[in-house]
């Protein structure tokens, strides 16, 4: 897909809303929307904070597994989310460099990222640092499209992304990979895990390690590039450890721990620092019991960190620390059959350690939430509402409403309204010489509609949401600051579809975006930076027997690098393809080759991307 005009969908979408408003009036009830098909049966949580299929929960959601993973053999998180329904990146020259995601047009500061239940992300950048996350520790994620402050409070505008952990298998379950690629790119991990009636432990390690290549296309020079250029490889390597066990206690209750923990280090261009050495790390303790049958409670505490040491040729420049410390107690009673009642409170403080003085190092946030789920006949029902209480901004109250209806046995009709929130992050408010201690928190509208069919082996989706979004938080040339700007417009429409027939698969995501700056000033109708117009991705695989192959083409629309609209980017379309060879049972060999074509893109101004690649992969998993 090449670039081209921005899709405008802002007419299309009140058509949409008012002709399924109608078609759903005059059909009636039918029977119950369900379906006999695996996927389908995929249970999810972060959709509603408790367990629910893909097909019973009433949010836009993607779950990808990790079957899925190793079928896709992508080289990072990055590339296994890209080009999802509603999501793209912005990478700053290839692996271990700064990585920011959006969906559905929110930036990565408007995305709640989670690991194994745990908020994770920076306190002064405000968004999660995706390019240090351990692809093969990883057994899953789901991405939640659509606000959820309603349940978890600031920062969830564009939804929420959550990574979990690989955990135990039933009994001893080793596993040990090990690949090597262009651009001196080696990985190896390891794990074992035991699993019994009585409960479950596990460890696993990675160590991944990458020459890299010249992030910077050319010496430039202006504000916000990566000058001065350095005519040199930037390597990257990281080393990962992950940790999770688990005891059954009596007939329904559980506690469990998670741990995971990066270290990495990444070169890149830059005149006041070119290396950094980065610590991600998130644990997790949560107990779960159900005093009568018709009521689970559950507690939860976590902490996450986001450490960094930054360099310049060797030399020490600064450290920025931060640390967010999270603690919980939610609460599901059953009122009745199909009824289902959530309550609970959730405690957060952030807090900033740095060389750099900000004026503000630490703040507190509480929030009571609630949500009623129910379901009778063809109809469900989602009621949340959260009142949040930041430390800094005052109170904060968001709702959302969705109903779902089943047109038929295959179909199902839904739409929803949400409100969402979030505080501005410690970069925003307090970095020396940039910050703007006068900015208020931003706060947003959502409604979406969308259509969902399943026939046999096709599945097929149809949605349109429109997002307002009131004091955006945006980069003003005018004041060198960040600012408010008044108001800001995102309309979209995802269309997602896939069928497995005999040995065949294909699944496939459109994403059509319009955004706008209603801002009455200079960039009044100008696109929001770095959002593509259109987004799309294509996997295909047939599987032989003993010999699987597979190809991904991920393509995206121009879009521009800043507010004022004079740094275009051009859209690009890439090919990657795969193949893997039974080797035994328990043996798998495989092989990729990345952007086939050595496409030469953007997706931060002056940023290369990686160019043509191949990577050989051994894999024991008895």
């Amino acid at each position: 897909m090449s670039g081209g005009d921005a899709v405008h969908v802002r007419e299309s979408l009140l058509n949409i809303r008012f002709s399924c408003a109608a078609l759903a009036a005059s059909l009636g009830v039918y029977a119950p929307f369900t379906v006999a098909d695996t996927e389908a049966e995929t249970t999810v949580v972060t959709a509603t904070r408790t367990a629910r299929t893909v097909d019973e929960t009433l949010s836009s959601v993607t779950v990808i597994t990790r079957a899925d993973i190793e079928r896709l053999q992508p080289e990072s998180v990055v590339d296994l989310l890209r080009g999802q329904a509603g999501v793209s990146f912005t990478n700053n020259g290839g692996r271990g460099k700064n990585t920011s995601v959006f969906l559905r047009g929110a930036e990565s500061d408007q995305v709640l990222v989670m690991i194994d239940g745990v908020k994770v992300g920076s306190a002064t950048s405000g968004s999660a640092a995706f390019q240090d996350m351990p692809l093969e520790l990883i057994e899953r994620v789901e991405i939640v499209r659509g606000p959820r402050s309603s349940l978890y409070g600031s920062e969830a505008i564009g939804g929420v992304i959550q990574i979990f952990t690989r955990k135990a298998g039933v009994g001893f379950k080793p596993f040990v990979t090990i690949g090597a690629g262009t651009d001196s790119h080696f990985s190896g991990g390891a794990g074992l895990s035991y699993r019994s009636e009585r409960g479950w432990i596990g460890l696993s390690l990675n160590r991944e390690i990458t020459g890299g290549f010249d992030v910077c296309r050319e010496n430039t020079t202006g504000k916000g590039n990566c000058q001065p250029y350095q005519a040199d490889r930037d390597g990257y390597q990281n080393n990962a450890v992950n940790l999770n066990a688990g005891l059954n206690v009596g007939a329904s209750g559980q506690v469990s721990f998670n741990w995971l923990k990066t270290e990495s280090k990444s070169s890149f261009d830059g005149n006041l620092q070119n290396e950094s050495e980065g610590t991600q790390e998130v644990a997790g303790l949560q107990a779960s019991f159900k005093p009568f049958e018709i009521w689970k409670t559950t507690f939860a505490v976590g902490v996450s960190k986001d450490q960094s040491n930054n360099y310049l040729n060797g030399r020490y420049v600064s450290t920025y620390d931060t640390q967010r410390t999270t603690a919980s107690w939610q609460n599901d009673i059953s009122l009745s059959e199909g009824i289902l009642l959530t309550v609970g409170v959730d405690g957060q403080t952030d807090e900033v350690d740095s060389t750099t003085q900000y004026a503000q190092t630490a703040r507190d946030n509480i929030g009571y939430f609630l949500m009623l789920q129910a379901a009778t006949g063809a109809h469900d029902l989602e009621l949340s509402l959260r009142k949040d209480d930041n430390e800094q901004f005052g109170q904060h109250v968001t709702g959302a409403f969705a109903w779902g209806v089943a047109l038929n046995e295959q179909v199902r009709l839904v739409t929803s309204y949400a409100t969402a929130f979030k505080a501005p992050t410690f970069n925003e408010l307090y970095f020396p010489g940039y910050g703007n201690p006068d900015l208020n928190p931003e706060s947003s509208e959502t409604i979406e509609i969308g259509v969902r069919g399943r026939h046999d082996q096709y599945r097929w989706g149809v949605t349109v949401f429109e997002t307002t979004v009131d004091d955006l938080i945006a980069y003003d040339a005018w004041i060198l600051a960040p600012n408010n700007v008044s108001s800001a417009l995102i309309q979209g429409a995802e269309l997602t579809g896939g069928f497995d027939i005999d040995k065949l698969s294909v699944n496939a995501a459109l994403t059509l975006l319009d955004t706008s700056n209603e801002d009455e000033g200079l960039y009044e109708g100008n696109w929001l930076a770095r959002r593509p117009a259109q987004s799309a991705r294509l996997d295909i695989d047939y599987d032989f027997g003993r010999v699987s192959t597979g190809a991904t083409v991920i393509a995206e629309g121009k879009r521009y690098d800043d507010l004022g609209n004079t740094q275009k980017l051009d859209g690009y379309t890439t090919l990657d393809l795969r193949a893997s060879f039974r080797l035994a049972p328990a043996w798998t060999l495989q092989a990729t080759v990345g952007n086939v074509f050595d496409r030469e893109y953007e997706t931060a101004r002056f940023y290369n991307q990686p160019g043509r690649s191949a990577f050989l992969t051994l894999r024991y998993a008895p």
